[in-house]
């Protein structure tokens, strides 16, 4: 007696049997590999993102369980406290928004050049010594923000090595991290714009969200000024390693293309170097601006949000009110206000630095593709 096999060919639209029980075992091997990951995901992050989002429309002061019945749900009060509400929480919100724009604007394009001239100096063949000077240069990056902040304490005090180094030059250096004046509002007063002891009347009488014209832009403080030396000085290593795996990654048939063309050196980095960074480029900022509205270490060591408020930022404030002020609600609140602004700036920061040729061809398929399937409905 025989027996028919029917397997299932090419146009039955049915797999075979084997090749189906192997790609279902794949699967679940897949899911069990993932599986603790996602785990610790969900343990670590996105249980507490959905337990601090609670925490923000309560008023917990951080004793006991934060669902327990004695919490109460305030609703938005905590953001409005912050956004509306006339209040020493606006106004030092406020000034934390300030500061980190000032910050950021000071520290982003600098580090980001910094970093680009450091790769393009490191990435030289005739260069000696090559594997010391990016060690070198690496070496900060690596160091904790800790310590190094500890050392910029002594370089910047008033008898450090910064005011010593200046004496030289005639130039009596302030106390640092005791300065609470803008070089905004420095620089117009050598200028003889204004006077510092006595602004403007209409700058300083005029009230935006709790702060003065004059307070708005006053710029970064001194003491603001030496942080950001101390992160540029930090970060730039870090980000130099991307720059530089980036221009290894350069065809060199591109730039001695360009060579033959009778291209100098500056025209083959604008016209040939640079965009072909344009990816590592854009990653650089988007990590610059995330990790600058998220700094904390350097004010925590360093200033204390001091003098004056001058180095305060959400991170560091949203802290305070946290685990010193007992008022966990508005840290949370404040937690979750800094991530919708590193969000929208990111967004956009990543939509002004997109390859516009790459857009456009891109928007180009997708009106073809909508056209083709208008034609295939309307057939």
């Amino acid at each position: 007696m025989s027996t028919l096999t029917t397997t299932a060919g090419p146009g039955t639209g049915r797999a075979p049997r084997r090749r189906r029980g192997v790609g279902q075992r794949q699967t679940v091997a897949g899911w069990l590999f993932i599986t603790p990951a996602l785990l610790g995901l969900g343990i670590f992050l996105i249980i507490p993102i959905v337990m601090a989002l609670w925490v923000s429309f309560t008023d917990w002061n951080g004793r006991g369980s934060p669902f327990s019945s004695q919490v109460s749900l305030v609703g938005a009060e905590n953001y409005a406290a912050l956004l509306t509400e006339p209040g020493l929480s606006r106004q030092d919100f406020m000034i934390s928004l300030r500061n980190t724009f000032y910050y950021v604007i000071g520290v982003v394009p600098l580090q980001t050049v910094v970093a680009l001239l450091l790769a393009v100096i490191v990435n030289q063949k005739f260069l000696r010594g090559r594997t010391f000077f990016r060690t070198a240069f690496y070496f900060p990056s690596v160091v904790s923000s800790v310590a190094i902040s500890l050392v910029f304490l002594f370089l910047f005090t008033s008898t450090g090595a910064i005011n010593q180094f200046l004496a030289v030059f005639g130039i009596d250096g302030p106390v640092w991290f005791s300065d609470p004046r803008g070089l905004i509002h420095l620089i117009g007063d050598w200028l003889g714009l204004w006077s510092v002891s006595a602004p403007p009347a209409a700058l300083a009488e005029t009230q935006v969200l709790s702060l003065s014209v004059w307070e708005w832009f006053s710029g970064p403080s001194v003491a603001l000024t030496a942080i950001m030396a101390q992160v540029i000085w930090t970060t730039a290593g870090t980000f130099m390693l991307m720059f530089l795996a980036g221009l290894q990654d350069l065809p060199t048939e591109v730039e001695e293309a360009a060579m033959v063309d009778g291209a100098n050196r500056w025209q083959r980095f604008r016209n040939v170097t640079v965009p072909h960074l344009r990816p590592t480029i854009l990653l650089v900022i988007t990590l610059g601006v995330i990790g600058t509205w998220q700094v904390f270490d350097q004010m925590y060591v360093m200033t204390q949000g001091g003098p004056a408020k001058t180095t305060l930022t959400p991170a560091f404030l949203s802290y305070t009110a946290a685990f010193r002020q007992n008022q966990w609600g508005q840290g949370a609140a404040m937690a979750f206000l800094l991530f919708l602004i590193i969000f929208v700036l990111t967004s956009l920061q990543r939509y002004v630095l997109r390859d516009k040729d790459e857009a456009a061809t891109r928007r180009a398929q997708r009106r073809q593709q909508r056209a083709a399937r208008r034609k295939g409905v309307t057939a």
